[in-house]
């Protein structure tokens, strides 16, 4: 199964993913994160989330690019988060895709698909604020929003969270609506 979640910022869906994965019962809890250590406090930042993960029994992985070349466990749920941040480092760092980007992570998700038992992606919605952004991060916006459409197609599950309400967008028959996260 494989189940895209987005939101704004602080909207709770990362809570909201982690909750999901327990959800999936006993099986190994992969983390992929993909938000690069730039300075001291992403740092601390990344230090304290992965010290709440480890409660929660989840193995994380880094990785900033090159998403297609991971290999997980068998019998895994993995939560990557998120596609945001792996988008710009696949556009910017000079490990990076650059103008492949959109299919490189494509094929990384499909690759990670094949391998995990469910899938859990988050991603963010940075498409509503009606500005006017220079050429990069409108080049920046049109991939994520490419990325992001794919993922929605592919998806058993699209649900955005909004101020800690999932709401579903897009649910498999047979699959339980849930309510607002406490």
């Amino acid at each position: 199964m494989m189940i895209l979640i987005t939101g704004g910022s602080g909207s709770g869906k990362s809570a909201y993913a982690e909750q999901k994965i327990l959800e999936f019962g006993a099986l190994n809890r992969i983390y992929i994160a993909t938000m690069y250590p730039f300075d001291e406090e992403s740092h601390r930042r990344i230090k304290r989330h992965r010290n709440m993960r480890a409660e929660k029994q989840f193995s994380t992985i880094e990785c900033y690019t090159g998403l297609k070349t991971l290999t997980i466990p068998e019998h895994s749920c993995v939560l990557l988060e998120c596609m945001s941040n792996l988008t710009a480092n696949e556009m910017f760092q000079e490990a990076g895709a650059k103008e492949h980007t959109v299919e490189e992570i494509l094929a990384g998700v499909k690759a990670l698909k094949e391998q995990a038992e469910h899938l859990i992606i988050v991603t963010n919605e940075i498409f509503s604020d009606g500005i006017e952004y220079d050429r990069e991060t409108r080049t920046y916006q049109e991939y994520l929003g490419q990325i992001n459409r794919y993922l929605a197609r592919e998806a058993d599950q699209v649900t955005e969270v909004v101020y800690g309400i999932p709401l579903h967008w897009k649910q498999k028959e047979g699959q339980h609506h849930e309510t607002a996260m406490e």
